[in-house]
């Protein structure tokens, strides 16, 4: 073991502990492997010979929204708001214009900000990757807040620990972005479509055996409201569909340190100005379990059969990527 190796692991520890110091109550803090700690002491010992898994958690934070303000906004006439009408010229010819007040924040009101952290064994002399999410904010309000952060964090030297400077970072800052996301001015009879990007990610894996690498699959699927399937066995296939963030932190989030065998073999995005229902193949995310070939024995070395597999993405209108997944040209059933 490398003395880099070593230092970075008890400095990680050590961060942990002031973590825990810092929020002590139950669920706080909460670890996706509740063994890692001890596997990560264990291998400082030498007790243990295989690298330990990084180390992953979220900790949810309480921020308080700023003092409630009143703030006037615009809007057509016809609207059915309770409002109050101010009379207007415009063009030299008298119109009325139509004004409502929004009391945006109750004073003692709190939001909640889930900090998804990982630590990359070499941290803190590697980057340290983190997301936060709320669902109080919107797609965009949220992405300039991990936008913010991540910037904030790049002016640490190698070396620094920074989670808990993180933390205060959103203590001191998420405000604004809450404040951001409430502000309305619509001068318009419709406000303008946003346009998102929906995408489809077909992920394949030499192999998908472990339950609690299947469940935490199923996990973020359903946390990010993705739809999909995870084909367990050998190989392993997983689809995921959703707007393009939910996929892409999908695809960071499953991917264990230790899972080399793992690759996006293809992805398909289109543009859209609505939730992008109408684009998905599947309704939910699920475990696809299907029939296997071969032995059943302590290696679990069988493969699953790949023309059920086939019929299985014809009922989606997926055929096309069988040949992109396992370079075989699909038959037609008419043929």
């Amino acid at each position: 073991m490398s003395a880099s190796m070593k230092e970075c692991l008890q400095l990680q520890l050590l961060e942990m502990e002031m973590l825990f110091s810092m929020f002590p109550n139950q669920g706080e803090v909460k670890l996706e492997d509740v063994n890692v700690l001890t596997n990560i002491k264990r291998y400082l010992e030498g007790t243990r010979e295989a690298l330990p898994p990084k180390i992953e958690f979220v900790i949810t934070l309480q921020i308080e929204e700023p003092k409630g303000t009143r703030h006037m906004c615009l809007a057509h006439s016809g609207s059915n708001y309770s409002v109050d009408q101010y009379h207007a010229v415009a063009n030299d010819k008298p119109a009325y214009v139509t004004f409502w007040f929004l009391n945006l924040f109750d004073f003692h009101s709190k939001v909640q900000i889930d900090l998804q952290v990982t630590m990359p064994h070499s941290y803190p002399y590697a980057a340290l990757q983190l997301f936060g999410r709320s669902s109080e904010l919107d797609r965009q309000q949220q992405l300039l807040l991990n936008k913010g952060l991540t910037s904030y964090l790049g002016t640490f030297d190698p070396g620094e620990l920074c989670v808990c400077a993180a933390i205060q970072w959103l203590q001191d800052n998420s405000a604004s972005y809450f404040l951001n996301r409430k502000l309305v001015y619509e001068p318009s009879t419709q406000a303008k479509p946003v346009k998102n990007t929906f995408l489809r990610m077909w992920i394949y894996s030499h192999h998908i055996y472990q339950q609690d690498l299947r469940k935490k699959i199923l996990e973020v699927g359903k946390r990010l409201e993705v739809t999909g399937f995870c084909m367990t066995g050998k190989p392993g296939i997983i689809c995921v569909e959703g707007f393009k963030d939910h996929c892409e932190e999908f695809w960071h989030t499953i991917r264990y340190p230790n899972w080399k065998h793992i690759s996006c073999k293809h992805t398909e995005s289109t543009e859209t100005e609505g939730s992008g229902e109408d684009l998905r193949l599947f309704h939910s995310f699920e475990e696809l379990l299907l029939e296997a070939h071969g032995d059943y024995g302590l290696r679990n070395d069988y493969h699953m059969n790949l023309g059920q597999f086939l019929e299985f993405l014809k009922k989606h209108k997926s055929e096309h990527v069988f040949q992109i997944l396992f370079g075989i040209e699909s038959k037609s059933s008419d043929s």
